[in-house]
C-alpha cells in the first residue's frame, strides 16, 4: 500500500496545530521535539517555530507530519486505533 505523505510548508503545519488546537509548546512536547524557557518566561521549542517560519528551510518530513495528524486524529484518510489486548479478545 502507497500512502502519500508530503512535507508541509511551514503555513500547513501551523494550520494543522491551530485546527487542533495545540500550542507550539504542546505540539512539540507531543512529538518529542526539545521545549526550553523562553525570553520572557515559560516555554517554547524553537524547533517547532523554525519548522513553522517561511524563511528557515527546515521543514518537517512528511511521514512525521502523518504521524502528528494521526496523534491528533487530524488525518485526512487514516486514524488510530488501539489493538485489543490478548485477555480482552479470549473474554470475548
Amino acid at each position: 500500500m502507497q500512502m502519500q505523505m508530503p512535507t508541509p510548508t511551514g503555513d500547513e503545519l501551523k494550520a494543522a496545530r491551530v485546527k487542533v488546537g495545540l500550542s507550539q509548546v504542546q505540539a512539540a512536547v507531543l512529538m518529542g521535539y526539545p521545549v526550553q524557557s523562553g525570553s520572557r518566561g515559560g516555554q517554547q521549542s524553537r524547533t517547532w517555530q523554525a519548522l513553522e517560519s517561511s524563511q528557515d528551510p527546515r521543514k518537517m518530513p512528511g511521514p512525521i507530519f502523518a504521524m502528528f495528524q494521526l496523534l491528533t486524529d487530524s488525518h485526512p484518510e487514516f486514524s488510530l486505533v488501539k489493538k485489543e489486548s490478548p485477555a480482552e479478545t479470549s473474554a470475548s
